[in-house]
């Protein structure tokens, strides 16, 4: 299966904003606002510091941008409470604001709806600084069944209007792992496993899952795979291509361009 949903990128110049147009964007937009769902160990967090370029948490606020102490978030998430309105920022790249999902992996009724208020309640704001820009959804597929009943609920019952969703399949290594033992079994020389183990595990991974979501009701715009995250080599690149590619909003693309401080060839 061979599936391209996003917008081309197109060849040309890198795109890159002098600093005075990047101030004038980001005067008008604020900054760019994200959405990260994804069950726990889905690699949420490695994701959004790979794309800050940093090692360090994100510094946690209130919906009233009140900065929340270290020991309240512990306590409360010790708890199992969550207010998906916080907003976390990364020292490194403050231009991002996420709100996370966290609780999402339960399915139950309560936190799903929870999240679909937060992305219906964010799209009726009037401005754009305040509005959700993107949604990146986790999915990890080291096990044999990556899409669970909040999965399946989210692209079939959750509308995002115009915020873009990309799905993260992370840990897709494993299936790497799977497809490399499989091809040996075959009668492959352990190079040509090597070799061929990534393209195969993707290949199988299209047919068996992948071409489902794309079926459902609301698909995701795009879908990166993401491997060895937890090794320092590999980054967030292509997601960060892809997202700039499903932005329809030029100013958005820009700001989301300008924040990243990548230049990218739109």
């Amino acid at each position: 299966m061979s599936k391209s949903i996003s917008k081309p990128i197109s060849g040309g110049p890198l795109f890159s904003l002098n600093d005075g147009q990047a101030q004038k964007i980001k005067s008008k937009c604020g900054r760019f606002r994200i959405l990260i769902i994804g069950r726990a160990n889905a690699g949420k967090t490695t994701i959004l510091q790979k794309v800050c370029n940093t090692t360090e948490d994100p510094i946690v606020y209130d919906a009233n941008g009140e900065e929340i102490d270290p020991l309240v978030l512990e306590a409360s998430a010790s708890r199992g409470l969550h207010n998906i309105e916080e907003e976390l920022v990364f020292k490194s790249n403050p231009g991002f604001i996420f709100h996370d999902s966290r609780g999402f992996e339960a399915g139950g009724i309560e936190e799903l709806n929870k999240v679909k208020e937060f992305i219906e309640s964010r799209s009726k704001e009037t401005k754009l600084a305040r509005k959700l820009h993107a949604i990146w959804y986790c999915i990890p597929v080291d096990d044999s069944r990556p899409f669970t009943t909040a999965e399946n609920w989210f692209f079939s019952e959750c509308g995002t209007a115009d915020v873009p969703v990309i799905a993260i399949f992370t840990k897709f290594d494993a299936l790497d792992t799977k497809a490399f033992t499989a091809l040996r079994k075959g009668g492959k020389s352990t190079t040509e496993a090597e070799e061929l183990a990534p393209q195969h595990a993707v290949a199988s991974f299209e047919v068996v899952h992948l071409k489902t979501v794309y079926t459902l009701a609301y698909p995701p715009k795009d879908h990166v795979y993401q491997r060895n995250m937890n090794t320092e080599g590999p980054d967030c690149s292509e997601l960060v291509e892809r997202t700039a590619a499903v932005l329809d909003n030029e100013t958005l693309q820009q700001l989301f361009v300008s924040t990243q401080r990548n230049s990218l060839k739109l």
